[in-house]
């Protein structure tokens, strides 16, 4: 059935293994172990130095395609370029490789500008859009992979069953130190935005997805954001939803994800996360919740004999789905105070480098 041993609350079919087979696992490995000191910044600071526009159709100098926007920026750029990217749907896939970081996207809004693909089954070749230098940024754009949109859509239409099944289908994945997105989109429905590794800032920024959609390694802090759970639209009912899947190895690992203010809404029954390691670390704070938050609010997954080393709490949340009198009993009992390291100056801005990056 459609992911049923996945998506079944008594079920552990679904394990890391199948998460991350060993090939990506190991790509996984070297390109963290990669990583021995923070991202250096670029120079001049905020200001940009050259600007590439990107439009379905334009006058002789204007770029088609995205690809071919960053494919024309020199390698070791080190001073900040912006690609202006015109309204229009840009079906493509969209990789900016390690050695091409300052790069600034811009979008005309993230409701008009869309970069959407349909690749899927594997998290490692599948996403949308892929960002692996340090230093990027972007604002206004839509990351969306359509595959099990899709689906839902035919099946909706056609009043039958999805046949077909949902699978791993990434939007965005995003690898380098220092990525900010600013009133983005992120649309899939499973692994919709892996948080792959780094320090990331997301503000205003729209999260669209139903199991694991936003997932990985990253040391981010998602500020103002809209998270739309759509598990109740695209799967059988009875079937639980996953927001989160936050992988931390060790009590000395710096990553984890923080939700401050924004809303968690939607259709069926989710949990705000699941540990895909360890140690998983999931904070929100001043958050929303509508009744789309399972009761229980988290899962163990994989390690239910390691309870008492993931960090799963929820400050000062409000809503029908913020009530945990009935959630887990090893959730975390946060006061403000505890909240202090996980601001944005002590968790991910420590050198500044938000204060550097160029303005929208």
């Amino acid at each position: 059935m459609l992911w049923q041993s996945d998506l079944d609350a008594s079920s552990r079919q679904y394990s890391t293994k199948m998460k991350l087979n060993l090939p990506i696992f190991i790509f996984f490995i070297l390109v963290t172990s990669s990583k021995v000191s923070r991202a250096v910044d670029c120079k001049n600071e905020n200001i940009i130095r050259s600007t590439i526009t990107v439009g379905k159709s334009g006058p002789t100098g204007v770029f088609q395609t995205i690809q071919a926007a960053i494919d024309s920026i020199p390698s070791n750029n080190d001073q900040w370029i912006k690609v202006h990217i015109s309204p229009g749907i840009y079906n493509e896939k969209v990789t900016i490789p390690p050695e091409k970081p300052c790069i600034f996207l811009e979008g005309s809004g993230r409701h008009v500008t869309i970069i959407t693909h349909d690749d899927h089954d594997q998290t490692d070749t599948s996403a949308t859009f892929t960002s692996s230098p340090d230093n990027v940024v972007a604002s206004g754009i839509t990351f969306q992979n359509s595959y099990n949109r899709a689906l839902a859509l035919n099946s909706y239409y056609s009043s039958m069953a999805i046949r077909d099944p949902i699978a791993r289908a990434v939007a965005a994945r995003i690898y380098g130190d220092k990525s900010a997105f600013f009133e983005c989109g992120f649309v899939g429905f499973q692994d919709t935005l892996w948080d792959v590794q780094g320090r990331h800032f997301f503000k205003h920024t729209y999260i669209e997805g139903g199991v694991d959609f936003i997932w990985g390694s990253g040391q981010s802090i998602y500020m103002d954001c809209m998270i739309n759970v759509t598990v109740g639209t695209m799967l059988p009912q009875g079937c639980m939803g996953y927001i989160t899947a936050q992988r931390r190895e060790s009590a000395n690992e710096a990553n984890g994800f923080v939700f401050r203010r924004g809303s968690v809404y939607g259709s069926g029954q989710a949990l705000l996360g699941r540990a895909y390691g360890p140690y998983s670390r999931v904070i929100f704070h001043q958050t929303t919740f509508n009744n789309v938050v399972a009761p229980q609010g988290w899962g163990a997954w994989d390690y239910p004999g390691q309870v008492d080393k993931f960090t799963y709490a929820e400050v000062d949340c409000r809503g029908p789905g913020s009530d945990t009198s009935r959630r887990v009993n090893w959730m975390k009992k946060f006061s403000p105070s505890d909240l202090n390291p996980y601001s944005v100056s002590k968790f991910i801005n420590q050198d500044g480098w938000l204060n550097k990056i160029p303005s929208r």
